[in-house]
């Protein structure tokens, strides 16, 4: 199986490191395509694929093409790749906001569409991908390409009403838990921890939180409330948290996200 990437930005690098990285495809069978030499120089160098400034060379070699691409730029790289795009290719997306349809109207023809929604934490090969699939999609083709995404991390195959729910929820949730990782190391800093210390206590924290809650099953809830002890330092700590209005800004923020992602 060939697979090209159009884009060779951070997300299109973190896929093609866990796919190389765990064995789906060979890096002699994968191929890059950007209009940056820079960018191709550097995945060439530290992924060893072959590149291109080429867009239309790399979708006319390949059996599966990643179009990894900012949204703004889907239309006029579809338009310029479609004549050589072919029914048998299967094509997958990553942006937010553009539909099976729309997608399916830029290429003009029939084409095979998986459309998906892949996050950051791929780079560590701990992201988690959402996929659905246009209707020329055979269930194996499906198999195919979520084995691909498996690659670096988890992927579950969703109907696309939820794909801009998945936009908040994961797509860009790395950013919100960024930022409290940030604010809980800011805390401890200024409780007197030298700074990467703080990060370093921090970020295990939230990762060994999340290792608890896809672990044990139990509700996140319930989890909580084990730390809690009655009259104790966490408690104290979750009253100012609700005080504060915690629950309510990450509901709304989340909210925002996916009306943002539905109007790309």
């Amino acid at each position: 199986m060939k697979l090209g990437f159009i884009g060779c930005g951070n997300m299109a690098t973190a896929m093609i490191k866990g796919i190389i990285g765990n064995g789906i495809v060979a890096k002699e069978d994968i191929m890059g395509a950007d209009l940056s030499q820079a960018s191709i120089d550097k995945i060439a160098s530290e992924m060893g694929i072959t590149v291109t400034t080429d867009n239309k060379e790399v979708a006319g070699k390949v059996d599966v093409l990643v179009l990894s691409v900012k949204p703004q730029f889907y239309e006029s790289v579809i338009a310029e790749i479609k004549d050589v795009v072919n029914e048998q290719q299967l094509i997958i997306t990553i942006a937010p906001g553009k539909t099976l349809a729309w997608l399916g109207e830029q290429f003009g023809k029939t084409v095979k569409i998986v459309r998906t929604m892949p996050n950051t934490p791929a780079l560590v090969g701990e992201g988690i991908t959402a996929a659905c699939s246009n209707e020329n999609v055979t269930p194996e083709e499906l198999d195919t390409v979520t084995g691909i995404l498996r690659g670096f991390g988890k992927c579950e195959v969703i109907p696309e009403h939820l794909m801009d729910v998945v936009t908040s929820v994961s797509g860009s949730s790395p950013a919100y838990v960024f930022m409290f990782i940030e604010a809980m190391a800011d805390g401890a800093v200024a409780d007197g921890m030298p700074r990467a210390q703080a990060y370093e206590f921090a970020a295990q924290a939230v990762l060994g939180s999340a290792k608890m809650v896809l672990e044990t099953g139990k509700h996140p809830g319930e989890l909580k409330d084990m730390v809690c002890s009655p009259g104790g330092t966490t408690i104290e700590a979750v009253r100012v948290l609700e005080e504060k209005g915690m629950r309510s800004a990450v509901f709304e923020a989340m909210k925002a996200c996916t009306r943002k992602s539905r109007g790309l």
